[in-house]
Order: C-alpha cells, then sequence, then structure tokens
C-alpha cells in the first residue's frame, strides 16, 4: 500500500496573519508552511503524521506532494525527519489561481510514480486531537471491507457542519450512503464529518482520472465534492475515530490558536483522566421468565441490595486484577485449595473482563471504530451471592462494557443503547459458553423498572426488543431469600431450548402464557393491584414447575417457594434457581415468614430497589469553541 501527504494548498490567511502579528510571538513562524506550524504539545503538526504513517509493515512508500512556493521547506524537513528527499513531489503551482486542487495534485502522483497499488491519501496540514489512534487497525479494516475507506468523526456541537464533509452512515453495514460537501442547513442532520483521511483500492484509481476530465474546474477538484460523486459509483466504508479534526489550511491566527489551544486541553484532560466506576446492579425477574430467551415477554427490576463495580484508570501495560476473593491465586494449603475449588469452582470474575475486552475490541473493528492505542486497568468488586440466579455474571460484563465506552470517549451513536443488552450476552454467550437470555442484561443497561417484548418479529426487524421503563414507585414492598451455599445451577434450563429449536407445542405454548402473564402484570403494577399481582407471580412459577418438572428445579427451591406461601405471600424464582421473591401484604405474616426462613438456614431480606441516575453525556465534558471554524 502507497501513502500520500497533501501539502499542496495556497491558503494564505494564516500565513499573512503570522506575518502581521504584532505580539512576537510567530515571528519565528513567519513564511512557514501550515503543515510545519506547531501542532499540539509543539510537535509540529506533520511530524505527527509522519510517526503514525511511517511503518514500513503497513506502506510500501510514502510521497509528499507539495506546491513550488513551499518546496524548499519541506526538503528540509525531509532532510531532517528521515523521509526520502526523492518522494517529494513539486506540483510547480505558485497561486492559488493555477493550483491543481487537492484531487488534482493526487492525480499527479499516481502519474509521476506510476503507482498501481492500494493507496492512503491523507492532508498534512491537520489538526487532530489524539495522536495515539492505531493506524494499523484503519489499514486492516478497509483490506477487509473490500471497498474504499474514508475517516469520520463525530463533530463538536460548536462546529458548523456547512464547512465539513458531512457523511451518513449504514448503521449495519458501515457503508457511507450519502456524501455532503459543505451542506446547507436542513440537507442532513448527520454531524459526522468526514476529513482528508482516505483510502483507495487500486481498481478505483482510473476514477480519478475519469472524475477530473469531466471536472476541469480546479474549484471542483477538492476530494469532498470527489466523495461526493464517488459514493454513487462504488461502495464507500465509513471507519469512525473517536478524535477531533481541524484542517487549518483556510483558517486565520484566531482560528488556529482556538483550536491548538482546543486539542492540547483535550488531550491533557485524557493524559490526566482519573479513574472512573460504574456499578451495575443485580436484577429480580418479576414476571415472565424464563421467556426472554424464548421471544417472550418480562418486566424485571434492578436492586440496590447487591452490585457489581468495576474500575479503570490508565496504565502503561493493560492489567486485569484479579479479585483477592473470587480469582484466588495464594492459599493456605493443599486441602484450602481443595475446599475452595469444590465450593466455588474455577470461574471467577477475572474471564469476565477479559471476554469483555476482547469483544469490545471485536466489535470496534467490525464497526469501523478505530480506537488509541491507550492502555488501561481494570479490576472488579462484587457482593452479588454467587449462583443463585441474580445476574451477578452480566453486572460484571455490563459494568466493565461501560468503562471501557468511557475510557475510549464512545456513545450511544457508536454502540446504542439497546443494542447493549445484545452486546453482553454475545459475551457470555459466545465467549464463555453461558446460557442465558436478554432479560439480566437489559435491566443492567436500562436499570430501574423494565417491561420487555422480545416478540421474534421485534428482534428479526429493528435488531433488539422493546424496552419501556416504568415507574419504579409502581413496584410493591418485596422480600428475597436465596440459598446460603448453592450449587450450579446452569442445570436449570434443561432441555427447554432443544424442544423449543424443535418446535414443541407444550414449550411454545408455555412461552406464550409467561408472555401474557406479563402483560397483565404490567397492568396489575399500573393500577397498583398488588393481590393480583400476586396470583400472577404465583402462575408463573406454577407454569414454570409444569414445564421443568421438580428434578430440574431442585428440592432447596421448591422448599423455598412453599415457605413462603405457607404464610401468604406469593412467590416464585426471580432468576435461574437458587432465590426466591415474594410480595407478602400482611406485615404480621412477613415477619413470621422471614423468622422461617431464618431458622431454616436460607438468607432473607428486604429488597431495595434502585433507582437509575439522569443520565449524563461521556462527550463534550470540557468546554469547546464558541465559534465554528472559518
Amino acid at each position: 500500500m502507497i501513502c500520500i501527504i497533501l501539502v499542496a494548498g495556497h491558503g494564505l490567511i494564516l500565513e499573512d496573519e503570522i506575518k502581521l502579528d504584532t505580539s512576537g510571538a510567530y515571528c519565528n513562524l513567519i513564511g512557514v508552511p501550515k503543515a510545519l506550524l506547531p501542532g499540539v504539545g509543539g510537535k509540529r503538526i506533520l511530524d505527527f503524521w509522519w510517526d503514525a504513517i511511517n511503518t514500513r509493515q503497513l506502506f510500501n512508500e510514502a510521497y509528499l506532494v507539495t506546491n513550488a512556493n513551499k518546496y524548499k521547506h519541506y526538503e528540509r524537513w525531509a532532510t531532517a525527519q528521515d523521509f526520502p528527499v526523492e518522494n517529494i513531489i513539486n506540483d510547480g503551482s505558485t497561486t492559488p489561481t493555477d493550483r491543481l486542487g487537492s484531487v488534482g495534485d493526487l492525480d499527479l502522483v499516481l502519474r509521476n510514480k506510476k503507482i498501481n497499488d492500494d493507496v492512503l491519501v491523507v492532508a498534512g496540514d491537520m489538526l487532530f486531537q489524539d495522536h495515539n489512534f492505531d493506524m494499523a487497525q484503519v489499514i486492516h479494516y478497509f483490506k477487509r471491507k473490500k471497498g474504499e475507506l474514508a475517516i469520520y468523526y463525530e463533530m463538536e456541537p460548536s462546529e458548523n457542519s456547512a464547512s465539513r464533509g458531512i457523511v451518513e452512515v449504514c448503521s449495519t453495514t458501515n457503508r457511507i450512503t450519502k456524501f455532503f460537501e459543505k451542506p446547507t442547513p436542513g440537507m442532513t442532520t448527520s454531524r459526522q464529518a468526514s476529513v482528508v483521511f482516505y483510502c483507495f483500492r487500486k481498481e478505483t484509481i482510473p476514477t480519478i482520472g475519469s472524475y477530473l476530465a469531466a471536472h476541469p474546474s480546479v474549484e471542483e477538484r477538492n476530494f469532498g465534492m470527489y466523495m461526493e460523486w464517488l459514493v454513487n459509483e462504488t461502495d464507500v466504508y465509513g471507519m469512525k475515530l473517536p478524535t477531533g479534526f481541524q484542517l487549518i489550511g483556510s483558517v486565520g491566527l484566531a482560528d488556529y490558536e482556538k483550536w491548538l489551544h482546543y486539542f492540547s486541553d483535550k488531550q491533557l484532560q485524557q493524559q490526566g483522566k482519573e479513574q472512573y466506576t460504574k456499578r451495575a446492579y443485580a436484577r429480580i425477574g418479576l414476571m415472565g421468565n424464563p421467556s426472554d430467551g424464548f421471544n417472550g415477554k418480562t418486566i424485571s427490576l434492578s436492586i440496590a441490595n447487591f452490585w457489581a463495580e468495576v474500575t479503570i484508570i490508565e496504565s502503561n501495560n493493560l492489567v486485569l486484577v484479579p479479585h483477592p476473593l473470587n480469582d484466588p491465586t495464594e492459599f493456605g494449603s493443599l486441602g484450602d485449595l481443595h475446599g475452595i475449588s469444590r465450593k466455588e469452582g474455577y470461574l471467577g470474575g477475572l474471564r469476565l473482563l477479559q471476554a469483555t475486552c476482547k469483544k469490545f475490541y471485536q466489535y470496534c473493528n467490525e464497526q469501523g471504530i478505530a480506537l488509541p492505542k491507550r492502555n488501561f486497568t481494570l479490576k472488579y468488586d462484587t457482593n452479588i451471592p454467587r449462583q443463585v440466579g441474580l445476574a451477578g455474571s452480566s453486572a460484571i460484563v455490563t459494568a466493565t462494557l461501560n468503562c471501557l465506552m468511557h475510557f475510549f470517549d464512545l456513545n450511544y451513536t457508536d454502540l446504542p443503547k439497546a443494542r447493549q443488552p445484545q452486546f453482553v450476552l454475545d459475551v457470555e454467550t459466545d465467549e464463555l459458553f453461558i446460557n442465558a437470555g436478554l432479560q439480566d442484561r437489559v435491566i443492567q443497561v436500562y436499570e430501574g423498572l423494565v417491561y420487555m417484548d422480545f416478540t421474534k418479529e421485534l428482534l428479526d426487524t429493528q435488531g433488539h426488543g422493546n424496552y419501556v421503563s416504568l415507574d419504579v414507585s409502581l413496584a410493591p414492598p418485596m422480600w428475597l431469600a436465596f440459598i446460603r451455599n448453592p450449587s450450579d445451577s446452569g442445570k436449570i434450563h434443561s432441555n427447554i431450548r432443544e424442544r423449543w429449536n424443535n418446535g414443541d407445542e407444550e414449550v411454545i405454548t408455555a412461552m406464550q402464557q409467561f408472555a401474557s402473564l406479563t402483560d397483565q402484570a404490567k397492568e396489575a403494577l399500573e393500577t397498583g393491584d398488588f393481590s393480583r399481582l400476586q396470583g400472577l407471580m404465583n402462575a408463573n412459577f406454577d407454569l414454570r414447575r409444569q414445564l421443568y418438572g421438580d428434578d430440574i428445579l431442585g428440592s432447596e427451591n421448591i422448599r423455598m417457594i412453599n415457605l413462603g406461601r405457607q404464610f401468604g405471600s406469593s412467590a416464585k424464582f426471580p432468576g435461574s434457581g437458587g432465590a426466591v421473591i415474594g410480595v407478602c401484604l400482611d406485615t404480621n405474616k412477613l415477619k413470621e415468614l422471614k423468622a422461617a426462613f431464618q431458622e431454616e438456614g436460607f438468607v432473607i431480606c428486604d429488597i431495595i430497589p434502585h433507582i437509575p441516575s439522569p443520565p449524563t453525556s461521556r462527550r463534550h465534558s470540557i468546554k469547546t469553541p464558541t465559534n465554528g471554524p472559518s
């Protein structure tokens, strides 16, 4: 692959204003080409690009095209930076009126050097915020998509879209469906800005000559207009870099200073990022489970009693910290190791962190999101009881995903909220082979009290279910009991999945009944009819018992159900087994119920609903420039 750096522009505003500046701050920059002006941290802008490009395993050659006025500056730069002087091409222009245009300059290099290879083109006078992005990710994504590639970023609120090339990108294929060169208001709502950072296949190179032949005016020989034309001729894909860009080819001194200071502040903020901690909460399946994995409907509540939290902080190396209790690496003796392993198995939380990181990187690659080369340390803590069906594993995965999105500055455009539960589920099913449904992941992403519809038609058409947040105050007071020392509850799902896949009528009908119970429970909650809700909760468990059988549910689980119902309470599983929830409207009976559970060795507590905090944006955490670029 060949890299071509464009620095042949004739924009004179910045150069003239530096010459006229009376402060003395820029006297040493008079006559210096824009690409050789200081960038973030004082390093020349072109030096940043050369550092990113100067990777021999990615590019066979790199060329730089400039104009006749600035040729000697770049020749001197090349000598100092070990850039081959013979690879600098002089386009012969000396004024804006005889310029070739950026596409014309690219064509000149292609013809002059007889290039017949894939090409990366970048503007060398472009400031960018994060200098740690991985060029290899860009090239690998380009090779995999087998089409042209345009880099874009999400504009800051203050930036004016009329000064940019704006793209609309298909959320499933990442194909650029529309390209607007400096659109007028109302043409598009997109805030995704393309920059002069493109990859072209060698098969597409001939279109450059065709375009130039059809567009003789130099005003049309810019990359914005060429790309606007090209997206209608061939497949052009988009790749997002989570960083800002600013071309300084046509800006004045004030705008140059403004964006330089802004990007410097952003980089300092990024370097000084404090550790970030995200907590995800245990959940109880109030109604409809286990139909979430079978195109059913459920209602779930996140509870504040139990949680998992993950902390991320920047570090030199990528480190996953084992939990001292859940991922023990030291033991008092061989007998101690035997006892802990026998009771808790070998599956701690460290595997969840690792699997989430792997899936996150894979997702970003597939979605065309180039992550910066920044390392971090992840650690976790949790008080969610193991193996009692309160979604402890998915809580760790959900919290880890939130930490990674925060650390790499991704938002809901990059990974929509409605799709995050599927991401979490994929981590568990694809990477760790955990048998699970969507309910737990939905409630841990959305939090609070949520009604969920997993109807097949919805999943097929929109890629996710319908998730409706309900007022948490609608939930009645509830109790939760669980087995003190549970065994592995993974067998609870039995052969229901196989029967479902085979079209077993009993299973299909049962899942439809679970969905119906959920709709009725939603009505009972909204009308405050807790007596009706009690009956529906009991019916939910009874249907489950009929479908799965006592041998699958387990004697201890059934004992908890019977014990709760002895005191006039409803009782059902909140998850896959190991715990029971209920609504007891008689406060005196509730006291007796709690005492009975405690006497039989079960753990029991009052459920504390988790009330979600108002959402906060992950972006624009520092003040952006008040005016857009010129």
